[in-house]
């Protein structure tokens, strides 16, 4: 008796898995086209239906009166996605990000706060827990969180964070799960981001690329066969710590090739142009931007200020060298370029291209990430519907649906 009730309750928990698979796609739909859908009769679907319903996960709507079968209208049924949400949390040393969605992955409520330098870590904290008070979550089910450095997703634990080091170890997981009552998920800001735009970009959906977050510091995300991959220790991607230079050093805990390309390298070429070409008012600009200085050169960028486009060719020189090095060994078919030097287009993309041209490897897609800084903080969400699908809803996703 054991093993067949054992096994019913199996076989009901994978029909509703099917039935609220399908639901979640569709505003709505009949009893009878959901049976039709998933392949089970309607008397197994009506079951699993009025279970889901007691949960809260479904509702039984109106009669669909539109229809235009013969007999009886036929009853509609909805998934209920206002019946919990999700969080993605994004923390870098200069903002703050906040999204909150529903359970079909619909943003309801979403924040940014920008961060003075400096701060602590139960500071940080602080604001970070305000911002989602502010957003209104509710019935929290599961919260993600992206920050830079090493981390380990098994326990919440920070093990370097070298632009934040007040947030070292296992500080951020406990303030998070005490206040927000829900599990809660810590990764690597850069394999979320490529969770993120591989979700909410169909082009990025690719079986074989590579995610280059570039800003004050350089890291990436990589994707090998439909697979996000994380190497033997968890930090694959570390491209900051590329030595491609044959004066390659790292300074300020950034490594040799982030010391090269990262923001404050930038900000420190952008000056030094103006001041040799007298560009005093550009120079100017500049310091009254204080620690926003990066985020004034690359604005300098897209409106075409000569001293910041020859520092981004400069740069983008240099960041040839470890996309160079990145496909002698992975061969990506695309490699995406996000973070706040996304925000330099084509402008930033034909120089990194016209320094790859000539190399005698066949060099894979550039393009920059429509999704920008919000990239990190949509892949928390993401991996907040994925963990709801797979422990409340037994929706395993498989490798190649990971980014959807």
């Amino acid at each position: 008796m054991e093993l067949v009730a054992a096994g019913t309750q199996f076989m009901r928990e994978v029909n509703a898995a099917a039935i609220l698979r399908r639901l979640r796609a569709e505003p709505s739909m009949s009893v009878s086209a959901l049976a039709k859908s998933v392949g089970l009769s309607r008397q197994a679907v009506t079951r699993s239906l009025n279970a889901l319903a007691e949960e809260g996960l479904v509702e039984f709507g109106s009669l669909d009166r539109d229809s235009n079968r013969a007999g009886r209208p036929a009853q509609l049924v909805r998934f209920r996605a206002e019946a919990g949400h999700v969080l993605g949390l994004s923390i870098s040393p200069q903002d703050l990000r906040v999204a909150v969605s529903d359970l079909a992955g619909t943003v309801t409520a979403a924040d940014t706060v920008r961060l003075p330098a400096g701060l602590a870590g139960e500071e940080v904290i602080d604001r970070l827990l305000a911002a989602v008070e502010r957003a209104g979550a509710g019935d929290l089910w599961f919260a993600s969180v992206g920050t830079p450095g090493i981390v380990d997703p098994a326990t919440g634990v920070i093990k370097l964070i070298p632009s934040m080091p007040g947030l070292t170890g296992d500080l951020l997981v406990r303030r998070l799960k005490d206040a927000l009552g829900c599990p809660v998920y810590l990764d690597n800001d850069v394999k979320l981001a490529t969770q993120g735009e591989r979700w909410r970009d169909a082009e990025r959906r690719e079986d074989s690329l590579v995610m280059l977050h570039w800003g004050e510091r350089v890291g990436a995300g990589i994707v090998l066969n439909g697979e996000l991959y994380r190497g033997a220790s968890n930090d694959a991607g570390d491209v900051g710590f590329l030595d491609v230079f044959e004066d390659g050093h790292g300074q300020d805990g950034l490594g040799p090739f982030e010391a090269r390309v990262g923001g404050a390298e930038i900000v420190r070429l952008a000056r030094a142009a103006a001041e040799r070409d007298g560009e005093a008012a550009f120079a100017a600009r500049i310091e009254a931007a204080g620690e926003r200085a990066l985020d004034a050169v690359l604005d300098a960028v897209t409106e075409g200020a000569p001293p910041a486009v020859e520092a981004i060719d400069v740069v983008a020189r240099r960041f040839a060298r470890g996309v160079a090095a990145i496909r002698a060994i992975l061969d990506p078919r695309l490699v995406v370029i996000g973070g706040p030097l996304a925000r330099c287009g084509e402008r930033l993309l034909d120089a990194v291209r016209r320094h790859l041209s000539g190399l005698p490897l066949e060099q894979p897609a550039l393009e920059v990430s429509r999704l920008q800084d919000d990239a990190v903080v949509l892949g928390a969400l993401r991996h907040s519907l994925d963990e709801i699908e797979r422990t409340r809803f037994g929706l395993v996703r498989s490798g190649r649906q990971e980014g959807r």
